[in-house]
């Protein structure tokens, strides 16, 4: 066999494989437009660490609506995680400028990922820091913004970000931490919850310690300057 042979064979495969991503990468996004997102990449990594560790699954996720997520817990994700969130279209290069000068200096690392980006991650990809996962994060994140559009993301992020130890989405969270429904979280329970999101499986908001509450009172003072939120 050829050079010439082998390469028109690796163009139609090269081909086909990229249009199978397209469509079956696409069709995903669009499908989650419309229905509940009824399980993450990330939820089945927890599940295969949990088997690996030999410890018995415990996944607890439940979805609710947007309109039946406390205004509260959309303003303290925003005033935590991704302040440009209304405004940027999936990056906030800003914040990818300041996390680069504020780790230039030696301090403790800071990321830039927005709400959209860790959206994408965690409901499409897996846990990983590798450049091809970094890309194809990037490639879902521009989509779901134009698939999807704000609010969706949000309705989305908050019903599947890890928020404690086989703990998904803010209905699960609020009922577990405070017993009470997502819809009716106080300002100071959103914060303290989106305070323990950097490390959601070690902290417990229903049981907070001193840094925990420096967090959540930074929050509040953040959320109490972002002017209403309207997706």
């Amino acid at each position: 066999m050829n050079i010439n042979t082998l390469l028109k064979k690796f163009w139609v495969f090269s081909k086909y494989f990229v249009l199978l991503f397209l469509l079956f990468t696409i069709s995903g996004v669009v499908i989650y437009r419309f229905i509940p997102v009824p399980f993450t990449s990330l939820m089945f990594q927890r599940m295969c660490e949990d088997v690996g560790k030999g410890r018995k699954i415990h996944i607890c996720h439940k979805w609710v609506p947007y309109e039946k997520i406390s205004p509260y817990m959309i303003q303290a994700v925003i005033a935590s995680e991704d302040n440009n969130f209304v405004h940027h279209f999936g990056i906030d290069y800003e914040a990818i400028q300041k996390a680069y000068e504020h780790n230039k200096k030696g301090r403790r690392i800071r990321g830039a990922s927005t709400i959209t980006q860790q959206t994408s991650k965690n409901v499409f990809l897996w846990i990983d820091r590798t450049y091809l996962r970094k890309s194809i994060e990037l490639y879902y994140t521009y989509m779901i913004e134009i698939i999807w559009g704000k609010h969706r993301i949000m309705e989305v992020y908050l019903n599947s970000i890890e928020m404690g130890d086989g703990i998904f989405g803010i209905e699960s969270a609020s009922l577990t931490y405070f017993h009470k429904h997502a819809s009716k979280l106080t300002k100071g329970e959103a914060a303290i919850i989106a305070a323990a999101f950097p490390n959601p499986r070690k902290r417990n908001p229903a049981s907070p310690g001193g840094y925990l509450v420096g967090r959540q009172q930074a929050i509040m003072n953040l959320m109490s300057k972002l002017p209403p939120v309207e997706l």
